[in-house]
Parts: structure tokens; C-alpha cells; sequence
């Protein structure tokens, strides 16, 4: 379990990155805001998975 919270968190912080480097690039926003929609859903999936091996 903890396995998958830790790779929901590194697709995140990739897809993140993916958000900063589309804007240096002036690439279409609808691009950069999809991109960062599905880095918050990782980011938050992988955070809520570990919660429980926080707590």
C-alpha cells in the first residue's frame, strides 16, 4: 500500500514539473491546466493513501 503512495507522489511532483516547463514554453493553457489538474489529483491521491501510515 505504501508502494503506491509513494509513486502517486513521484507522478505528481513529475507531472508538476511538466506544468513549470509548458509555461516556459508558452505552450496552450488549456494544456497547462490539464496538466496541473492531474499533478493535484496525484499529489492529493498519494498524500490521503499515506495518511493513514501517518497517523
Amino acid at each position: 500500500m505504501n508502494t503506491l503512495s509513494t509513486v502517486l507522489i513521484i507522478v505528481g511532483l513529475f507531472l508538476l514539473g511538466g506544468v513549470y516547463s509548458f509555461s516556459k514554453q508558452k505552450m496552450p493553457k488549456g494544456v497547462i491546466v490539464l496538466l496541473g489538474l492531474a499533478s493535484a489529483l496525484c499529489l492529493v491521491a498519494g498524500a490521503l493513501r499515506l495518511e493513514g501510515v501517518w497517523a
